[in-house]
Formats: structure tokens, C-alpha cells, sequence
């Protein structure tokens, strides 16, 4: 478990992940050789996944998110896999998540404009296998998008 020093290292990392692990020393209060170790530590236990850049798929052009929610005939016991390989191959599906409870799958899905999105939608997301039921949510604005927890 990581200890209260270890909080406060990624606390700041959080904060600012493209510190340089000097400045990231500093701001937390350890030795650079110490920052290094307790680095490699959490990156050894998985308490640190990977430091990411995102891509802000607006400022590319991609003006409209949708949030799809399935859920399957799960009738066919490969119903799962056969909808997952296929949505895989929709380029514009940026997410796949899984769940429990009556939604089977969300995909997020991003187009440049709405006709964009219509020929998605017609083209690739009504052909997807297996699908029983499902809900379009689109985006409309981000009030917080954080990873972040008081550590």
C-alpha cells in the first residue's frame, strides 16, 4: 500500500504528469534518487498503469461523441465476443467497456458532424451482431473529466 509519501508523489504527478522527475522531487518534498525508486516501486505493483498523453478529438475536427449502450441477444453463447470483434473494427469506436446489469456494452464513438455520424450509424453501428436493444447518448459537454481522488 502506498504510504503517505508515496500519496503526495502522486499527488503531484497527477497534477502534473509531463514534470520532469526533478521538478516532480522538489514539488514533493524527496531526493531525485528516492522519487526514482518510489517510481519504479508503483510502476512494479501496478499502483501506476502508464503515463498517458490524450487527445483532445475536437480541436482534430471530431465535433460529436456519442455514447452507445447495447444490450445483447446473448441467445448465441458467442454473442459477446462476435459484437466486441466487430465493433473493434469500427475506427471511430474510441472506447469498449463491459458491464453488469441490463446494458451489456457501452461504446464511445466520435464523428466529425452530424452527417458523418448518420453514415456511422447506418453504415457500421446498425450492422453490429447480437444486438437486442439499444441507446445513443450524446455529448453535449464534459463537466469533469478526472482521474484524480484525494490520495
Amino acid at each position: 500500500m502506498p504510504d503517505s509519501t508515496d500519496r503526495r508523489i502522486l499527488r503531484h504527478l497527477l497534477a502534473d504528469p509531463r514534470a520532469t522527475n526533478a521538478v516532480l522531487a522538489e514539488r514533493a518534498g524527496v531526493a531525485p534518487a528516492s522519487l526514482w525508486r518510489r517510481l519504479d516501486r508503483l510502476r512494479d505493483t501496478g499502483v501506476i498503469a502508464a503515463i498517458q498523453e490524450r487527445i483532445d478529438w475536437r480541436a482534430l475536427g471530431y465535433e460529436v461523441q456519442v455514447s452507445l449502450r447495447f444490450t445483447l441477444d446473448k441467445t448465441s453463447p458467442r454473442a459477446f465476443d462476435e459484437f466486441i470483434a466487430a465493433a473493434r473494427e469500427v475506427p471511430e469506436v474510441t472506447e469498449i467497456q463491459t458491464f453488469l446489469g441490463s446494458v451489456d456494452l457501452r461504446l464511445s464513438v466520435i464523428a466529425r458532424d452530424m452527417a458523418h455520424w448518420q453514415q456511422i450509424y447506418r453504415d457500421r453501428i446498425l450492422t453490429l451482431p447480437h444486438v437486442s436493444d439499444s441507446d445513443a447518448l450524446m455529448l453535449v459537454s464534459t463537466i469533469k473529466d478526472s482521474g484524480e481522488l484525494a490520495l
